[in-house]
């Protein structure tokens, strides 16, 4: 058959017999010996050794899984096998070592590390990574004993003192440290420039002082790694708080006391009990109608919060007085600390613990009409029941956000008027931007002019004279005018005034502390 370019033909074999080997391939005569340097010579295959039997049962004693060490690998412990055979074999000490008595390749490596641990300080990097020496077990026990003496020698030799870590004999040209100290060319002229525009008279410039931060990092993780420490705190007087323990038991008798963010344990000789707290509270609230101090009524607020917090105190009382300071928070407009008492209350409703949650989820309503918090706002009127929706306060916040979701000013401004319990305290909050954009809409609607009469029973406002100083304030003094039937605004030329405070007052919405 001729031969084809795709495939070769080949005999097929008829019979079971094996066919003949092929002729042996003559290899070539090495090159002679130069005088430079010596001849090459074939690799030819290392032969079969055989090891002694002591040997053998020591390999298998050391892959033993009964003699297996947590936190030493089996790479690592095969390396160091290998290195005790080789060292022995080299040695040619197979055969006079005890492997009986010898440690295995993992208690080696336990041993140093423990070595290591026990005298950081003085126990140099080499003696720590160098290959160790096979010998006997007479000689291995010695040696073990003489560096223990040695790492607990207050001397140090002139090669303990100048040691280096391994990581800077196996590469010399990648050193973090060296790039640090000794900079480039290039980095060292850009940090001359910097140098010389520091004119702070400071002594060194940014890059300098980033350079030394790195520097010192980078030591630190050494010091770290060399001598590692037990951390020691030295604040006997601050112990942090066990979990275990349980709750605080207080013993305090003092009805008013400051409050402090705690940073440790809470000592129960400042802890008030309930009945102390009761009492507290009673005082508090004559105070609060006597001096009507906010900033000393929050405060002592605040520490009867905490001293209920850390005692683990959930009951009728602690439901009466977050509602309390809530309450007081929203007159002053203080909106962080009444998040901080309607994120609490929140959590005490669900618990079935009294209180009025009807009145304050009405007040949580009328917060995220304020925020504008679209999201929020869904959640709560999802988890509103039928009975809720009932409510008077409920209803009235569900009647406001209705009226402002249709645009019905008239609507909003009559429900504001009527408003139950402190809402209209948070009505405050958001009523004047909705005046405003009141306003755009009558300047839209009614043309030229309407009377200042109109404008302030359709905002409610308390009276003219009110109502002509909001409009004042934004602007639009000009276009007031007194005339025969009364004081009336050109609503015609005051469309655009009224728009841009519209759109500046929708954008500021504060929003601090909020849930």
């Amino acid at each position: 058959m001729p031969p084809n370019g795709a495939f070769t033909a080949v005999p097929t074999r008829r019979t079971f017999t094996r066919p003949p080997a092929p002729a042996p391939v003559q290899e070539t005569a090495p090159p002679p010996p130069s005088s430079q340097g010596t001849a090459l010579t074939p690799t030819i295959g290392k032969p079969k050794r055989d090891w002694p039997t002591p040997v053998r049962q020591y390999v298998q004693r050391s892959f033993a899984s009964e003699h297996s060490i947590p936190g030493v690998g089996r790479e690592e412990m095969e390396t160091r096998l290998k290195k005790v055979i080789s060292d022995a074999a080299e040695r040619d000490k197979l055969t006079s070592i005890d492997w009986e008595a010898l440690p295995l390749p993992q208690q080696m490596i336990q041993t140093e590390r423990a070595m290591f641990l026990q005298t950081p300080a003085n126990t140099p990097w080499r003696d720590s990574f160098t290959t160790l020496s096979v010998q006997d077990s007479n000689s291995w026990n010695q040696e073990t004993a003489s560096k223990k003496r040695k790492s607990s020698d207050s001397t140090s030799t002139p090669d303990e003192v100048d040691y280096q870590p391994p990581w800077r004999k196996t590469n010399n040209r990648n050193i973090f440290a060296e790039r640090i100290t000794h900079p480039s060319p290039g980095t060292a002229d850009r940090a001359d420039k910097r140098q010389r525009k520091d004119v702070s008279g400071k002594g060194s410039s940014k890059f300098q002082n980033n350079l030394d931060g790195r520097k010192r990092r980078f030591e630190d993780g050494h010091t770290g790694l060399l001598s590692p420490q037990p951390y020691i705190s030295t604040r006997d007087d601050s112990p942090m708080p066990d979990v275990d323990e349980g709750p605080v038991i207080g013993r305090s008798q003092d009805l008013e006391k400051k409050y402090f963010r705690l940073t440790s344990a809470p000592n129960p000789d400042t802890v008030r009990p309930v009945l102390v707290l009761e009492k507290s509270l009673d005082l508090l609230k004559a105070k609060w109608k006597q001096e009507n101090n906010y900033s000393y009524i929050c405060d002592q607020f605040k520490s009867l919060r905490q001293d209920l917090t850390v005692q683990h105190i959930k009951s009728e009382f602690t439901v009466n007085v977050y509602e309390i300071h809530a309450r007081i928070a929203l007159e002053k407009g203080d909106l962080g600390e009444y998040n901080q008492c309607q994120t609490q209350l929140r959590a005490l409703y669900s618990q079935n613990l009294g209180g009025h949650p009807t009145e304050f989820k009405a007040y949580r309503i009328l917060y995220f009409i304020h925020t504008c918090n679209r999201t929020d706002m869904n959640d709560v009127l999802a988890d509103l029941t039928p009975a809720e929706k009932k409510d008077p306060a409920v209803k009235h916040a569900l009647d406001a956000r209705s009226a402002l979701a249709l645009g019905n000013y008239h609507r909003f401004f009559q429900l504001y008027l009527l408003t139950p319990n402190m809402g209209a305290y948070l009505m405050d909050m958001f009523v004047g931007r909705e005046r405003l954009a009141a306003l755009s809409n009558i300047c839209r609607a009614y043309k030229p002019d309407v009377v200042l009469r109109f404008i302030t029973e359709e905002l409610g406002f308390e009276s003219d004279e009110e109502s002509a100083r909001f409009i004042c304030d934004h602007g639009a003094q000009s276009l007031l005018e007194e005339r025969e039937d009364g004081v009336r605004l050109l609503t015609g030329k005051a469309g655009s005034v009224f728009e841009t405070a519209k759109n500046a007052a929708f954008k500021r919405v504060d929003i601090k502390g909020q849930i």
